[in-house]
């Protein structure tokens, strides 16, 4: 799917970020490709290179800051029916993977799945590239502030399913963390949140990015779920 977007002269931003991003920051800045995940780019090249937007919210009421997340429809190729961050692969549009290219694919994705105004985004972070065996890809995670928020929902039932937002404390809070267990035998953090679970790569990311932030919680890796958990 192909929509007019308003990604021309995407740049890297901190100015005026709120100061609860602090720790974001400062995690993105420093961490390393292996702190990530032991699943790095091959080195041949190979690999199809794709972005997805970890977008940071301020929130409504009293839940504090949020981040934006969407379920795939079950009739996609890759990654069926998973909640993900938005995103996808680069385009020949997008330009230079090795540039900006991933920038602008991750607010482009996000567009075209959630409908998001990427004129109301503020990118201010590029984690290191990671890789997804099952499919793939190779992914740019890139990180923004929600500086204008507008409203989100399904664009395409073919690519989307559902578009959602979930309170960071929600994610830290140790009565929703678990260890998923796959039939392959994958085990990997998860999250119990807004009536899904929430796993694989995009529950990696995020395990991580709560880690190095500092925002991590003690929790129990123990208390296990099977990836059927509502069956």
């Amino acid at each position: 799917m192909t929509r007019a977007s308003n990604t021309q002269g995407v740049v890297l931003s901190k100015d005026g970020l709120p100061g609860w991003l602090d720790p974001v920051v400062h995690a993105v800045e420093t961490v390393e490709p292996l702190q990530l995940s032991r699943f790095l780019p091959p080195e041949d090249g190979a690999g199809r290179q794709s972005a997805v937007l970890i977008l940071f919210g301020e929130g409504d009421g009293d839940q504090g800051p949020e981040l934006l997340l969407m379920e795939r429809s079950s009739s996609l190729r890759s990654h069926a029916g998973q909640p993900s961050f938005p995103g996808g692969a680069l385009d020949p549009e997008d330009g230079d993977p090795t540039g900006d290219g991933p920038l602008r694919a991750a607010l482009r994705e996000a567009e075209e799945e959630t409908g998001l105004d990427p004129a109301g985004v503020q990118l201010f972070g590029v984690l290191p590239k990671l890789y997804i065996p099952v499919s793939g890809f190779v992914v740019t995670p890139v990180l923004g502030w929600w500086r204008e928020p507008t409203p989100v929902g399904v664009v395409d039932p073919n690519e989307t399913a559902r578009v959602f937002t979930v309170p960071v404390a929600d994610l830290t809070d140790p009565a929703n963390r678990v260890t998923v267990t796959h039939p392959s035998g994958f085990l990997g953090p998860a999250f119990l949140v807004e009536s899904t679970l929430v796993w694989g790569f995009t529950a990696g990311v995020i395990d991580r990015l709560l880690h190095y932030s500092g925002w991590e919680r003690p929790w129990d890796p123990e208390k296990q779920v099977p990836l059927d958990w509502r069956s």
